[in-house]
């Protein structure tokens, strides 16, 4: 058993938008809220894209033009739900190997008039190569999934 096994991480925001509009935020506009310092292409992040369909890529676009791959949608429900898998791994290089990948599952939840829950979870990650040193980073130097969702909540509202 590793240290890692059955460990998750979590996060959690409120948005101030409806359902639906929080969930096409959330995906849509990827690029606009995702922290461009969170990146692991060559050249600094243009933009981080979700494709929206079961199969599509999640990956970053440089500055450059060249992409590069994060992972793949998994479960694209929405307004409810995504998943996708994460191919990143502790030495912060993607992994094609599916056998290595974490998954991220987000859930949107209406709680109550224009305002949603996003909630997020982070497992498998004894999966991954060096696995322990990407959770450190995630929780110690990120400040974890909740600031990662708080920043994402901060930039739908004042878009909206």
């Amino acid at each position: 058993m590793t240290a890692l096994e059955d460990t998750a991480l979590h996060g959690a925001a409120t948005v101030a938008l409806p359902l639906d509009k929080a969930f096409a935020f959330f995906t849509e506009s990827f690029g606009t809220w995702w922290p461009a310092v969170y990146h692991i292409g060559r050249t600094g992040m243009a933009d981080a894209i979700m494709e929206p369909r079961a199969g599509g890529r999640w990956h970053e676009r440089g500055t450059d033009g060249s992409e590069c791959d994060w992972g793949r949608v998994v479960a694209w429900e929405p307004p409810n739900r995504l998943v996708v898998t994460w191919q990143i791994n502790g030495y912060w290089q993607y992994d094609p190997d599916l056998e290595r990948a974490g998954e991220i599952e987000v859930r949107f939840t209406e709680t109550g008039p224009g305002q949603t829950s996003v909630t997020l979870e982070h497992r498998h990650l004894d999966r991954l190569v060096a696995g322990e040193a990407l959770r450190d980073a995630i929780v110690e130097q990120g400040g974890g999934w909740s600031a990662v969702l708080v920043r994402f909540a901060k930039t739908a509202e004042a878009q909206a």
